[in-house]
C-alpha cells in the first residue's frame, strides 16, 4: 500500500445519500491475470479508501463482475457499486440478474444503461414498458438502489437527465473531451441532483503514452539506426510523441470537480502514481487549464480516434 494513508476527500454523490470517495476504480479485470491477482488489485484501492466501483458485463466477458465480486467479499458495505445494462434494447430484469449472478450479490447500487449514445434508442427506451421503465422496476424490486445511464453523447445526456430518469450519469470529462461535456452536461447534472461519475481523465491512456488507448502500442517508425550492441544491436527506441502527466490530467479533471473521477488504476504501480496525484491537488487556474487543453490536443494527436466524442477524430 502507498505509505501516505491520508484519506481521499468524499463529497456528496448527487442525491443517492452516498459520500463518494473523489476516485473512483474503473474496470481493471483481464483474462490473462488470474483472478486472485485482479482482485487483489482492486480491493488494495478499496482498502485506500476508494469506494466507487464500476464494472460491466462486457468487461472481459463477464470476468470484471467476478472479480469486483471477489475482491469485495466481506466489504461490500464500503462500496457503491455501477454495472451496465449492455444489451441495450433487450429485456432489463434478465440481464441484471445474470450480473447478479456474477457479482454474487444481492442487488447493485447503480444499474445503468451502457454507451447509450444514439437519440433513437433512447427515445425508444423511454416508451411505456420500455427499458426506463424496466429499470425503474429493479428499483421497485430492491435489485438495484439507482438508475441512469453512461454515454458519449452530450445530446442524450440532455436528454435523459431533463427527462428525470437518471440518479446516475457517466461521461467523459478531462483534458481532451468535447467542450459540452463541461460546459453543458456537468452544470446540468448538478442542476439536477444526478451523481456525476466521469471517465477519460486520461484519453485512455493516450495523454499519457504512444498509445491507441487502453495499452495498445502504437505502430511508430523507429529512426533506423543501430544502437551499439554487437549481437544484441536494436533500432533505437521510436520518437516519443507529446504527453501528458497522471498529475497533469488527474488535476485538470478534479478542478472540473465531478462527484467521482473513475479511474483504470490496473496495477499497483498505476494506482500509486494516481493516489500521490489526488492527495497534491490544488485547483489549477484558468490560465493553467487553458494550457494543460492546448497540450492535450497535440497529445493525443496520431494516436487514433476518440471513440468518446461526438466527433472522434477532432
Amino acid at each position: 500500500m502507498p505509505d501516505d494513508l491520508t484519506p481521499f476527500p468524499r463529497r456528496p454523490l448527487g442525491r443517492t445519500g452516498f459520500e463518494a470517495s473523489i476516485l473512483g476504480i474503473g474496470d481493471l479485470a483481464d483474462r490473462s491475470v488470474p483472478l486472485e491477482q485482479c482482485a487483489a488489485t482492486l480491493r488494495r484501492a478499496v482498502d485506500a479508501g476508494l469506494n466507487v466501483v464500476d464494472t460491466a458485463p462486457n468487461y472481459e466477458d463477464g470476468y470484471s463482475e467476478q472479480v469486483v465480486g471477489h475482491a469485495l467479499r466481506g466489504v461490500r458495505e464500503r462500496a457503491f457499486v455501477i454495472t451496465k445494462i449492455d444489451d441495450l434494447t433487450d429485456p432489463v430484469a434478465p440481464q441484471l440478474e445474470e450480473s447478479l449472478a456474477r457479482l454474487r450479490m444481492e442487488h447493485v447500487d447503480a444499474l445503468v444503461f451502457h454507451n447509450l449514445s444514439d437519440l433513437d434508442v433512447f427515445h425508444t427506451l423511454m416508451e411505456p414498458g420500455g427499458g426506463f421503465a424496466q429499470l425503474a422496476d429493479c428499483v421497485a424490486q430492491g435489485r438495484t438502489r439507482f438508475r441512469g445511464i453512461s454515454s458519449h453523447s452530450p445530446e442524450v445526456l440532455h436528454a435523459a437527465i431533463t427527462a428525470g430518469v437518471c440518479d446516475v450519469a457517466m461521461f467523459p470529462l478531462g483534458p481532451f473531451v468535447d467542450e459540452r461535456y463541461v460546459a453543458e452536461t456537468l452544470p446540468l447534472a448538478r442542476a439536477h441532483g444526478v451523481a456525476t461519475v466521469c471517465f477519460k481523465t486520461f484519453g485512455a491512456g493516450k495523454l499519457l503514452g504512444d498509445v491507441l488507448g487502453y495499452n495498445q502500442p502504437l505502430q511508430l517508425r523507429p529512426r533506423g539506426k543501430l544502437s551499439s550492441g554487437g549481437a544484441n544491436a536494436t533500432l533505437d527506441d521510436a520518437p516519443t510523441l507529446p504527453r501528458l502527466t497522471v498529475e497533469e490530467c488527474l488535476h485538470y479533471t478534479l478542478t472540473l470537480d465531478p462527484d467521482v473521477a473513475l479511474l483504470g488504476l490496473s496495477f499497483p504501480n498505476e494506482q500509486d502514481q494516481a493516489f500521490a496525484a489526488a492527495r497534491r491537488f490544488a485547483p489549477m487556474s484558468d490560465a493553467v487549464m487553458a494550457d494543460v487543453r492546448r497540450r492535450a490536443v497535440e497529445a493525443r494527436r496520431d494516436k487514433g480516434p476518440c471513440w468518446w466524442n461526438p466527433d472522434p477524430l477532432a
